[in-house]
C-alpha cells in the first residue's frame, strides 16, 4: 500500500482539505467580478495577519520574487544599504541587492545565533550622514531556526531615515509580527508557509514614506513594479495574470485562520515547537539554536556522531516516508530541520519524533524506544493541564 507522505518541512507545508477543494474550483475570469471579490476578501483577510491599516498587495511568484520587489522598488543604482545576516536568507537578500546595483554593508552574525540589536544601533550610529537608505532583516531564519528580534533591531535603527525591511516569508502567521505598531516600512511574505496554500504567491505591505521612496527610485523593474500592481489592486485586479486558483485558496485559508484565531494559532505553533525541542533532546540529540531564539517554524538539529544528516533523512523518507528538511549552504548534510509550520498538528509530531527513534536505531545509533515521544507528549499534557 502506498503510504501518505509525511511533509514536515518549513514550506511547501501541508494543505488543508478545504484549501485543496478552493483550488480544484472551476476556472473563472481573472478580469471580472468574481475574481475581484476573491482578490478583495483575500486582501482584507492579509491585512488582519499583517497587523496593518495598509493595503496588502497580492503578487504571483515566490517569496523571493517578494525580496526581490522589496530592493527593486525601494532602492535606487548606486545607493547603500545594510543587511543584516544570519543565514542562507539573509544572505539572499544581499545577494539581491548586489544585482541591483545597491553597496552592500552586511553586517553578519554566526549560523544559529540571533542579530545583536546592539551590534546594529552601533553601526547605524556610525552612519553618520545617513548615508545607508535601507535596512534589510529577516525576522524568521528557515536555514538555522532562528527568530530576529524585529522590535529590538528596529529601536536600534532609532530615528534614522532608513527604511526598515523586513522578510516574514516563514514567520509571517507563525509568530506575532505587528506591521503598524514595530514601524515596519515593508513587509513581504509567502503562500507556502503558514497560509497552508501551494507555492504562487507572494504578498507586499508598504507604509507612507516607502510609497514616496518608490515614487523616485530609479531601479529597473517590470513584473515586480509595485506601483503598477498598487494602482491595479486598487480596481480589483492584478497588473498580469495572477494565480487564480492560489487566490482562491488563500480566501478558505484566512477564513481557517480567522476562525482559529491568531493567539491561539501563535501558540499552537509554539506547543509544536515545544514538542519537537524536547522530544528530540530526549533523544540525546543537539539543536542548532537557543532556546531563548528558536523558532515556531522550523527546528535545526544536528545528528548524533558518526551519522550524515543527508543520510538520516535519506532512511527516514525511505523507511518511514517522512519527509525533512536539510541543511542549506555551509550548513549542507550538518544539520536536519523538523518543519512545524501550516497544516500540522501534535499527532504528527509525536509521528515524526517515533519515525526519527526508530531510524536512529536502524542507522547504528543508540536511544531509549518511547523516550522522544514521551517528552513530546510531556509538553501536550502540560499545555492542557493534565
Amino acid at each position: 500500500m502506498k503510504e501518505r507522505q509525511l511533509l514536515m518541512l518549513p514550506g511547501p507545508t501541508p494543505v488543508p482539505p478545504e484549501v485543496l477543494q478552493a483550488l480544484a474550483r472551476p476556472m473563472i475570469n481573472h478580469r471580472g467580478p468574481e475574481f475581484k471579490a476573491l482578490l478583495d476578501e483575500a486582501a482584507e483577510g492579509l491585512k488582519e495577519v499583517f497587523r496593518t491599516s495598509q493595503e496588502v498587495l497580492i503578487l504571483t511568484g515566490a517569496g523571493t520574487g517578494a525580496m526581490e520587489a522589496a530592493v527593486s522598488n525601494f532602492v535606487s543604482p548606486g545607493e547603500q544599504v545594510l543587511v543584516v545576516s544570519i543565514g542562507s536568507f539573509g544572505d539572499r537578500f544581499a545577494q539581491i541587492a548586489e544585482r541591483f546595483g545597491a553597496k552592500v554593508d552586511k553586517l553578519e552574525f554566526a549560523w544559529g545565533t540571533a542579530a545583536d540589536p546592539a551590534a546594529l544601533a552601533e553601526r547605524i550610529k556610525a552612519d553618520v550622514d545617513k548615508e545607508i537608505k535601507a535596512v534589510f532583516v529577516t525576522h524568521n531564519e528557515t536555514s538555522t531556526g532562528v527568530t530576529n528580534d524585529i522590535p529590538a533591531l528596529r529601536a536600534a535603527v532609532g530615528d534614522h531615515p532608513a527604511l526598515f525591511i523586513v522578510d516574514a516569508v516563514s514567520s509571517l502567521g507563525a509568530m506575532p509580527l505587528e506591521t503598524d505598531d514595530w514601524n515596519l516600512d515593508v513587509v513581504v511574505a509567502g503562500s507556502q508557509k503558514s497560509f497552508m496554500i501551494p507555492p504562487g504567491l507572494a504578498f507586499a505591505c508598504v507604509s507612507p514614506r516607502a510609497w514616496e521612496v518608490a515614487a523616485r527610485c530609479t531601479n529597473a523593474r517590470f513584473y515586480w513594479d509595485l506601483v503598477k500592481a498598487r494602482k491595479s489592486a486598487a480596481t480589483g485586479q492584478t497588473p498580469f495574470t495572477p494565480a487564480i486558483p492560489q487566490v482562491a485558496a488563500l480566501v478558505e485559508s484566512l477564513r481557517i485562520i480567522r476562525a482559529d484565531g491568531l493567539e491561539d494559532t501563535f501558540a499552537r505553533y509554539r506547543r509544536l515547537r515545544e514538542m519537537t525541542r524536547q522530544g528530540v533532546r530526549a533523544l540525546g540529540l543537539e539543536l542548532l539554536a537557543a532556546d531563548a531564539v528558536a523558532s515556531t517554524a522550523v527546528t535545526a538539529v544536528l545528528p548524533p556522531a558518526g551519522l550524515e544528516a543527508n543520510t538520516l533523512r535519506k532512511a527516514i523518507r525511505e523507511r518511514f516516508n517522512v519527509v525533512l528538511a536539510g541543511g542549506q549552504g555551509k550548513l549542507d548534510n550538518k544539520i536536519f530541520r523538523i518543519g512545524h509550520l501550516g497544516y500540522v498538528h501534535e499527532l504528527e509530531i509525536i509521528t515524526v519524533l517515533a519515525a526519527l527513534e526508530l531510524t536512529l536505531t536502524l542507522c547504528g545509533h543508540r536511544v531509549e524506544l518511547g523516550s522522544g515521544v514521551k517528552a513530546a507528549q510531556a509538553v501536550v499534557l502540560a499545555a492542557v493541564g493534565a
